[in-house]
């Protein structure tokens, strides 16, 4: 088993930025795949960056050059640094792991943090 914990999540004004940080215990980390996810009010949830054991990025669309997922396993950490804001980037924001690469990017992976809250508004 891996436990995951979220933190950075705040309010924020359009156009600012903020980096959240999961901290992964339990199993080791340098051979997952890891994911961020959100959940707005009434909205499903949604894929907003992964990131394989290696290290590659994969992003969604709507995320896409705003946003950057990174890692460092030697402190058994993923962070999503979040760059130029939008009010509909709003939601909880999950760190996600499996071991599965392809379910991380399809539908989530097995082990999820209790998520953070991402508000922007002015």
């Amino acid at each position: 088993q891996v436990q995951l914990v979220e933190s950075g999540g705040g309010l924020v004004q359009p156009g600012g930025s903020l980096r959240l940080s999961c901290a992964a215990s339990g199993s080791p980390f340098s051979i997952y795949a890891m994911g961020w996810y959100r959940q707005a009010p009434g909205k499903q949830r949604e894929l907003v960056a992964a990131i394989t054991s290696g290290g590659l990025p994969n992003y969604a669309d709507s995320v896409k050059g705003r946003f950057t997922i990174s890692r460092d396993n030697a402190k058994n950490m993923v962070y999503l640094r979040m760059n130029r804001l939008k009010p509909e980037d709003t939601a909880v924001y999950y760190c996600n792991a499996d071991l599965n690469w392809s379910k991380v990017i399809i539908m989530g992976g097995d082990y999820w943090g209790q998520g953070t809250q991402v508000t922007v508004s002015s």
